[in-house]
């Protein structure tokens, strides 16, 4: 006998669906109990392949490979039950034909149990995209700013400063909206053109450094928290948690040299006083 569990979790269409409604919130998250605390928050959470830099110290994210984003994402798979979870595919991962994208994305997919996979490029990925989509794998692009092409860039700077450079990241994002992405970040975007953008293709565009336009913002966990000491210039904190995680160390490390060790009783007595 089967039994039918009731889900719970937000599907693509339904983010696909928000194009010009009520904006999408999303955050970077790589582990299972960040993952609790944000899951019934937010419509989307990313598994980005940041989590080089934020997680493991590395210069880029051109160093992240397909076993890391499999491993961080099984670990926020396990700690959230309603919030779309897209994984970042890593660099070298999906570039050399839709078909070997194919079997890393679908690797991804079924070893984490995420609902879609995020990749880079415009024009040049659409291809993909759409081999992709066509086989059951839901992709979100991503163009502007794109770190695993930062070698190439010369660095992370702003795109679309000068209209010179419009009608390329304009195509791009036609080309993948016409591919079939359920969703576009802009990242590192000229405030215009992104706004622009926006207003012309019909999925929903996921701002980073973007227009406030667009149909939704994704940060970096870590940024938006003040745990990264120099984080981008765009960036709201919403807390200041690194300082406040130094004092709180300070304060147990105070407790261990005075041997003010907590107690079997000392955490009877917290449990009690919180009840």
């Amino acid at each position: 006998m089967s039994i039918s569990v009731a889900a719970t979790r937000k599907t693509i269409p339904q983010i696909r669906a928000r194009k010009g409604g009520e904006p999408i919130a999303c955050l970077t998250c790589y582990h299972a109990h960040t993952a609790r605390l944000l899951d019934p928050l937010l419509d989307l959470m990313l598994v980005g392949d940041s989590l080089g830099m934020v997680m493991h110290g590395m210069e880029n994210t051109l160093g992240v490979s397909l076993d890391l984003m499999i491993l961080h994402g099984k670990a926020v798979m396990r700690g959230s039950r309603e919030a779309v979870v897209v994984v970042d595919m890593p660099f070298g991962s999906y570039e050399e034909s839709p078909a070997i994208a194919f079997r890393n994305a679908a690797r991804v997919m079924q070893e984490t149990g995420c609902t879609a996979v995020k990749l880079e490029g415009g024009t040049r990925m659409a291809e993909t995209i759409r081999y992709l989509g066509e086989r059951g794998i839901p992709v979100m692009s991503h163009i502007g700013l794109t770190p695993q092409s930062v070698q190439v860039m010369g660095g992370f700077r702003t795109q679309g400063r000068t209209r010179e450079e419009w009608p390329a990241l304009k195509a791009d994002a036609k080309a993948v909206a016409d591919a079939g992405a359920f969703a576009v970040v802009l990242e590192g975007m000229a405030e215009p053109l992104a706004a622009e953008i926006t207003a012309e293709i019909a999925i929903p565009t996921i701002g980073i450094g973007a227009s406030p336009r667009c149909d939704g913002q994704i940060l970096v966990m870590e940024d938006m928290l003040g745990l990264n000491p120099a984080p981008p210039k765009f960036v709201k904190a919403f807390a200041n948690l690194g300082p406040q995680i130094s004092e709180a160390v300070r304060a147990y490390v105070d407790d261990v040299k005075g041997r003010r060790f907590p107690t079997e009783a000392h955490t009877y007595a917290m449990k009690k006083a919180a009840e």
